[in-house]
């Protein structure tokens, strides 16, 4: 295979962006493979993903990028990062008790749909067992209470740190990460939440669409903030359902939905196609 870099960045918007880039590219001997850019408008900022042959091009790792294109960043504004290759980023999942969304990105894992390694799954419960003994995945049962939940994160996030893990995916974890734990984790935390956001947020959002009659459900995959279920949202997926539909039925449509989204925003991710900004994101196809 092929080995590649790519580049994501955004700035203020302005005439030559594109060209500066690939000059910057071509100086230093990279065949562009892939490139897509966007403008937003509103805000008066350029997006742009940009992905290389590493065949012929000069500069041999990501330090020497970082030291050789920083000037140019600085000088014209811009926010971004680099990645070389296709390293096997260290993924962490963590659970409850629902297993629909776990499972589905197990197999995904499993038949090469997802590049990365899952270090560990982490749960409060044991439900998830034996999937991670089928799947050859480390375990972590760590039972939460109010009283313990400050010395089990603490637990959590030295399993985190001991793996070098670069990605959490909250499938199903029915938890409020700290603040702490957020802020550690910026950007690197996905969770999957069972309602279009914003509609329907907190706990139980089947039960509230329910009582409300809704014609359309929904879910939502996005980033982790401070804020419960106000993260940047990346994607999302929509069933229409009727009067028709009791609870049971409107919930197993719905966990459909949340396999899509999550498995999607956590290949996009590993992918390095989604730019943050403020609290939207850009993802690249």
């Amino acid at each position: 295979m092929e080995k590649k870099a790519v580049l994501l960045l955004h700035c203020a918007d302005r005439k030559g962006l594109v060209a500066m880039i690939a000059d910057f590219l071509l100086l230093h001997g990279g065949s562009i493979l892939d490139a897509d850019q966007h403008r937003d408008a509103a805000l008066e900022r350029f997006f742009m993903r940009i992905e290389w042959s590493l065949a012929d091009f000069d500069l041999e790792n990501e330090e020497q990028f970082r030291q050789t294109f920083a000037p140019l960043a600085e000088q014209a504004g811009f926010s971004w990062e680099v990645t070389y290759g296709r390293r096997k980023v260290p993924v962490a999942l963590m659970v409850s008790r629902y297993q629909h969304c776990l499972v589905d990105l197990l197999y995904r894992h499993q038949i090469g749909e997802l590049n990365c390694e899952i270090a560990l799954i982490v749960s409060n419960h044991q439900d998830a067992r034996p999937f991670a003994e089928f799947y050859h995945i480390p375990f972590h049962y760590l039972p939460m209470t109010p009283a313990t939940k400050a010395a089990v994160e603490r637990q959590q996030i030295e399993l985190m740190e001991s793996n070098h893990i670069e990605l959490v995916v909250l499938a199903r974890y029915m938890q409020v990460l700290s603040p702490e734990f957020v802020a550690r984790y910026r950007g690197k935390i996905i969770n999957v939440h069972h309602s279009f956001l914003p509609a329907f947020v907190g706990a139980k959002p089947y039960h509230a669409a329910f009582r409300r009659g809704v014609k359309l459900i929904g879910a939502t995959s996005h980033y982790v903030t401070e804020t419960l279920d106000e993260g940047p949202i990346i994607e999302q997926d929509v069933a229409r359902v009727s009067h028709r539909d009791e609870l049971e039925t409107l919930i197993d449509k719905g966990r459909d939905l949340e396999r899509i989204v999550l498995s999607h925003a956590v290949r996009w991710h590993l992918e390095h196609r989604i730019s943050c900004f403020g609290n939207k994101t850009v993802v690249f196809d």
